[in-house]
């Protein structure tokens, strides 16, 4: 059943980039788990080797794997982003109260997901290609895990190789948790607008029941 207000179309183009983004995202959550929340077991050959390092160096080669594949595959997942905003767009589009409280919601977390998208986890995948870890230049063919840096006679404060993929998997969940509040919305939106067309009608159905037996009444007095 269409509900008015609703959109069904415009819903289609928020809830589909919507999966689609939570589908990449869970793509990478075998790295993110163990490079944030948990620490596996260690591996029985190598005691002194620090277990989680097997899951930087997967979740660094996949980073690199997505960044430098072709640019037709960057390209569909813009066209996929300006889909979602198009849904938004279109539902806030002379807009209902329902609209407005829950799809004008929806896009504002949409947008701050967009903004997570591009200055922490566009950056990021830059910075593990060239392998620039931390802010100093270096030299040709040299990164920071090769190199002890010095302020003085003091190490000098950098993001490192490990940190910076934790803020990339800590980017991850947050985009996560941004896109399910997206969905929650939505659904919200819809039981809101379906419990409203369910009070309506039985409004509807009390009145004609009314005006049913008083055209009764009024029959009857005139027999």
């Amino acid at each position: 059943m269409s509900l008015k207000g609703i959109g069904p179309f415009a819903t289609f183009l928020i809830i589909g980039p919507t999966c689609f983004f939570l589908g990449i995202l869970f793509a990478g959550l075998p790295y993110d788990y163990y490079v944030l929340w948990s620490t596996p077991n260690a591996i029985a050959e190598q005691p002194n080797v620090d277990p989680r390092s097997a899951y930087f160096d997967m979740q660094e080669n996949h980073l690199k794997f997505l960044h430098s594949s072709a640019p037709l595959i960057s390209r569909m997942l813009h066209i996929v982003i300006a889909t979602g905003i198009l849904g938004l767009l279109m539902k806030l589009y002379k807009p209902t109260e329902a609209n407005k409280l829950f799809d004008g919601a929806s896009l504002v977390l949409y947008m701050i997901g967009v903004t997570v998208y591009i200055a922490n986890i566009v950056k990021g995948m830059r910075t593990v290609s060239a392998g620039a870890y931390g802010n100093m230049e270096l030299a040709e063919g040299e990164t920071f895990k090769d190199k002890v840096l010095y302020e003085g006679n003091e190490p000098a404060a950098y993001i490192g190789r490990e940190d910076s993929l934790r803020v990339v998997s800590a980017s991850n969940t947050i985009l996560a948790m941004v896109l399910i509040g997206i969905l929650v919305l939505q659904a919200g939106q819809w039981y809101a607008q379906r419990k409203e067309s369910e009070e309506i009608e039985q409004l509807d159905n009390a009145r004609d029941e009314k005006r049913k037996e008083k055209s009764e009444k009024a029959g009857k007095k005139k027999q």
